[in-house]
């Protein structure tokens, strides 16, 4: 299984503030993204992608699934619509001699890799070959209103790939087989206070499933893949858990120091003899096809 443990953060230059998504994003990208690289790895072997495949990535965040998949010589099409600065960071990665721009989404003459804040306007025709695979590797199962999201941008992206083409939706696992359910409690508990912010919400058994229906796909599969969190120390895990913006809501109704504070004593449990920072947990995605 590909190591997950994060051995080195590179450190921001000066104090990072409260609203700086840019350094938010760079937290995700070089501390938490690579979490879910089993996931990924899995999903790839399991539906062989490789140079046949024409990948439509939902949510790709910034591009770490989109490079897994470069590297087996997959054609690519990135579409981040909730974050200019991970989908900036995407460019970084995949198309470094491209000038950045929230609406350049064209396809990259060299490459061929897309990266875009939109789903592509263009229909699949004659000079544009429909997409063979589409992904949701966001997980869904913890923030209300999750799942209703993720239909919406699944019945919108079905028309552009091919009749019977594999979609993959990805989620949270069984609240007890992933420990970092545990450390969401704080992010829950702190929000109650307050009633205007995004609430956090269990994962349920059928989530995928339900999403499939509602967006008239047919499911065709299913796996769970072990994903722990690790990280080089204390400091590289209260980074990482705060860019997945699941403690946001937490935040507003409290502050960030109290939330930093409450979410190192729950992180206590997991911290090893050497600092560093270990929790088990599940994901589990689901396989289903375009009618």
């Amino acid at each position: 299984m590909t190591p997950v443990l994060v051995r080195q953060h590179l450190p921001h230059a000066g104090p990072v503030p409260r609203a700086d998504q840019g350094a938010r994003a760079r937290d995700w990208s070089e501390i938490q993204e690579r979490m879910l690289v089993p996931l990924y790895e899995a999903v790839h072997q399991r539906l062989d992608v490789g140079p046949d495949t024409r990948l439509l990535a939902l949510g790709c965040g910034s591009g770490l699934a989109l490079v897994m998949a470069a590297s087996r010589g997959a054609a690519l099409t990135g579409v981040e619509p909730s974050s200019p600065a991970r989908l900036a960071l995407a460019r970084e990665r995949l198309l470094p001699d491209r000038p950045d721009g929230p609406h350049n989404g064209g396809t990259h003459p060299r490459t061929g890799i897309r990266l875009t804040d939109r789903l592509p306007a263009d229909r699949p025709g004659p000079r544009t070959p429909a997409h063979t695979l589409v992904t949701a590797f966001e997980p869904i199962g913890r923030v209300a209103g999750d799942a209703e999201a993720l239909t919406t941008l699944l019945t919108a992206a079905v028309p552009l790939a091919r009749r019977g083409a594999p979609v993959v939706l990805t989620g949270w696992g069984p609240p007890e087989r992933c420990a970092t359910t545990a450390v969401l409690r704080v992010a829950a508990r702190l929000a109650e206070q307050d009633r205007g912010t995004v609430r956090l919400r269990p994962a349920l058994r059928d989530d995928l499933e339900e999403v499939a229906q509602r967006a008239g796909l047919r499911p065709d599969g299913s796996g769970r893949v072990a994903c722990p969190f690790g990280y080089a120390d204390l400091d590289s895990a209260l980074k990482g858990l705060l860019s997945t913006g699941l403690f946001d809501a937490a935040v507003t109704a409290t502050d960030q120091a109290q939330v930093e504070k409450e979410l190192t004593e729950a992180l206590h449990p997991y911290r090893r003899p050497d600092g560093t920072v270990w929790m088990p947990n599940v994901f589990r995605y689901l396989i289903a096809r375009t009618p």
